[in-house]
């Protein structure tokens, strides 16, 4: 393995925990500062920090099944790792960031939700748009990451 390739994957470790401990510390956070349900306005009728306690997944569907949800995290962080590990050839060397980084993103935010589950029985959310359910940075990180899969899927002869 090339040096580059050696200190891009150093940087993309410690970029991924980067992101796992800033979500982390957003959440402790509005934790230390709300109680559940509290709502502060940012920017009001837009943005409003709320703190919920989310027993579910996406959309509080499957509420209180927190640890088949924690079993469902692991396995899928497991896949990411060895997604992430195995060599995957690409047309383009763009296609690879794209492929990397977004595999990258989607396993820090199953990361910071795994934590929460594991740690406090449920996931922190506190993000309120007013017209969407509420949510974290985790799940920011799972959507762009997703969001860039997609793309890669998307593209016609991306894989070699």
């Amino acid at each position: 393995m090339a040096v580059k390739d050696v200190a891009a994957a150093v940087f993309q470790v410690w970029f991924g925990v980067a992101l796992v401990f800033f979500d982390q510390i957003a959440k402790l956070a509005v934790l230390k500062r709300l109680h559940q349900n509290e709502s502060i306005p940012v920017i009001p009728n837009i943005l409003h920090i709320t703190l919920v306690y989310n027993t579910g997944s996406a959309f509080g569907l499957f509420r209180h099944k927190n640890w088949i949800l924690a079993y469902i995290s692991i396995a899928a962080i497991v896949l990411i790792l060895w997604l992430l590990i195995r060599r995957t050839e690409f047309h383009r060397p763009l296609h690879l960031h794209i492929w990397r980084y977004s595999l990258l993103l989607v396993l820090s935010g199953a990361t910071g939700n795994l934590i929460d589950r594991v740690r406090w029985g449920y996931v922190v959310d506190f993000l309120d748009f007013r017209v969407w359910p509420v949510f974290n940075l985790a799940d920011s990180l799972i959507t762009c990451g997703a969001a860039g899969l997609v793309y890669l899927l998307c593209r016609k002869h991306t894989f070699a």
